[in-house]
């Protein structure tokens, strides 16, 4: 069932977004890809799945870790975005492709939605398992995400995409590991 956030407040919109978006729902990202008012709620799904992250590894970054989080994961999700964008549309376009940054920031942004559930990570001894669950949550999203923003008619050439990516966004979480220390984890 597709929600128009038309007919909701923008709270009620938001939520009915991130668990659609975190139930794989490809129709909502098709929704917010259209919806260029969905970046600020992309935005913060980012904001909020980093943060869930931090607060579930308080005992190894703190205060500093949920901040660093944040602000990492806001800078790794506009850098992946453009690079997908750049690799969607010039390297591994069909004829139908059309995109841009702002349509891959919005459908990679909801992608985050299974990220909130890393708060649990207060939980001891569960850590390690949540974050496996999630980060392999977050890339099936991500690559349904993929797929909706480049018009692609399979799933194959968005994973493409999201490999040939992939070395770009680790180069950036190893430069942030130099830089601010490791995440928690």
């Amino acid at each position: 069932m597709t929600e128009h956030c038309e007919d909701q407040s923008w709270l009620r919109c938001f939520g009915t977004r991130m668990v659609r978006a975190a139930l794989l729902d490809s129709a909502l990202y098709e929704e917010v890809e259209a919806d260029p008012r969905a970046l600020g709620q992309a935005a913060l799904v980012v904001i909020l799945s980093a943060c869930a992250a931090g607060i579930g590894g308080f005992a190894n970054g703190g205060y500093q870790g949920i901040l660093l989080s944040a602000v990492a994961a806001l800078v790794g999700w506009w850098i992946w975005a453009y690079v997908a964008c750049l690799i969607g549309t010039r390297l591994l376009p069909q004829s139908q492709t059309t995109s841009n940054h702002g349509e891959l920031l919005r459908t990679i942004g909801f992608s985050s939605a299974p990220g909130i559930l890393r708060i649990l990570g207060v939980v001891p001894g569960l850590n390690p398992w949540l974050y496996a669950l999630t980060g392999t949550w977050m890339l099936v999203a991500m690559v349904i995400a993929v797929r909706q923003a480049l018009d692609y008619t399979n799933i194959w050439r968005a994973i493409a995409v999201c490999l040939v990516g992939a070395p770009v966004e680790m180069v950036f979480i190893l430069f942030s590991f130099l830089v601010i220390g490791p995440w928690p984890v």
